[in-house]
Formats: structure tokens, sequence, C-alpha cells
């Protein structure tokens, strides 16, 4: 596919099946990148691998709960099988459970810290021993614009928070490895996972465009170009920094 910006790197997206992870995937294989794509969904994991495939990338799709420590450490030791390295771990998995406090249930609690945080954790911890042994590594983790407040996301905005401070921690850690960790605040964007927590007709989401400076949704592909560039050697001197991608809804809420 021509000499791309990712050349040579390998990149492991996880929740690579949709929305922002395989907007992802796309950047990257057409700069060049060899792409793991780790999906709790088979069929979905499946489908996307083929399409990359039939573009020209190389893909290795794997069917993984990043809930679980073995099968992200399986995933990995096939990746470093294939590839022999992981230079790049974009953390996107995640899940909302939208409730106020009081309805916030346990079993909701558990699965939203499982993925959204032990799951980030599990696959950052996996992959480490490649990109010491190499000296050079790009963690990117998917926080939130929710992680500075909203409404009905106790859960989901105390995890998208805690990543923030573990994107600090170990961009502290791993810089000496040439390591860079940052982490991306996206909202509001027309995921799958958003648009099924915000229907689009709903006066709900009306609002939230309207509160957004550029008045529109952003979608996948502004988050990709992102984690495209963090991803390179463009942003070599970036590390523990946490950038929201809001269409101005952060600096709008200031006013307020």
């Amino acid at each position: 596919m021509g000499q791309g910006r990712l050349e040579g790197r390998v990149a492991m997206i996880t929740g690579g099946a949709r929305g922002i992870g395989k907007a992802a995937a796309v950047r990257m294989v057409k700069e060049g990148a060899c792409v793991v794509l780790l999906d709790i969904l088979p069929k979905e994991v499946a489908r996307v691998a083929k399409e990359l495939k039939a573009i020209g990338g190389q893909i290795l799709g794997i069917q993984a709960d990043v809930r679980k420590k073995k099968e992200v450490e399986k995933a990995v030791e096939k990746a470093l099988s294939k590839w022999r390295r992981v230079d790049i771990l974009v953390n996107n998995a995640g899940i909302v459970r939208p409730a106020l406090l009081e309805n916030v249930r346990d079993e909701d609690w558990d699965e939203t810290v499982g993925v959204n945080l032990k799951g980030t954790f599990f696959c950052t911890r996996a992959v480490l021993p490649s990109m010491k042994k190499h000296r050079y590594g790009k963690i990117i983790n998917l926080s939130s614009r929710a992680s500075l407040g909203k409404e009905l996301r106790t859960v989901y905005g105390a995890t998208k928070a805690a990543l923030i401070g573990l994107t600090r921690t170990w961009a502290l850690e791993l810089a000496q490895y040439n390591i860079n960790v940052n982490a991306i605040g996206p909202g509001p964007i027309a995921t799958e996972l958003f648009t099924a927590a915000n229907p689009p007709d709903s006066p709900r989401t009306k609002a939230i465009i309207n509160g957004i400076p550029l008045k529109r949704m952003g979608q996948p592909e502004d988050v990709a170009n992102l984690i495209l560039f963090l991803a390179s050697d463009e942003s070599s001197f970036i590390t523990g920094q946490v950038i929201f991608l809001c269409g101005g809804l952060t600096v709008g809420l200031a006013h307020y």
C-alpha cells in the first residue's frame, strides 16, 4: 500500500470491530501498520478483519474479552508469534450503563470497571515486555469528556477519569523506555455505544448537539485521526497528556 507513517509498526486495537476502534484500524492500515483487532464480538471482528485484508491490510482478528487476563495474554502471544512485536496499543474497548447514582446496580459497576479500567490494565501490562524490549511504544487510552462530569455517568465517568490517572502515571514510569502514553477524551462521538445511550432524535441528544460550539456530533474518523497522530513518530515529544476531542464542548462548559 506504499510507504506510510506507520510502516513496519504493529498496532493492537481493543474494541476494534466497531466505531472508533474500526475507524482507527482503517487509518492505521492505510498508513502501513500491521493491525491486531481485539473484540468480544467474534462475527464482527472477523468481518472487519476481512474488510481490511481486502484493501491490502495485514490483519490479525482475535475474539477476546479484555476483562479476562488469560484471553488478553493469549491474544498478545498470537500477535508476537506473528510479528514478534507490538509497538502501538489503543485501549478503546469500553461500555456504558447510564443511570442515576441511586439506580446504579452493583453488577453494572463491576462490568463497567471490568471493561473500561481492568481491561486497559490487562492489555497494557501484557504488551509492555515487547515495548520495553524494543525501547519503543505508543499507548493511547480512550478516556471521555464524561470524565469531567456528566449526568447518568457515575460508573462510566469514574472509570474514564481513572484512565487519566493511569495515563499520567504510566507516562512517568515508561518514559525511560521511550514509551509514550497519552489519552484522548472524545465526546460526543456518533458511535454505536453513544447512540445506544442517546437515540439520535431524542430531546437529550438534540440538547447535546446544541451545546457543542461546532454544532455537530463528532465522527469516529475524527478520533481516528488523532489516534493516528499519537501513534506516529510525529508525537514523539508528547506524553502524559489528555486531549479532549469534543467540538469545543469543554470550553463551552467554562461559561457556566
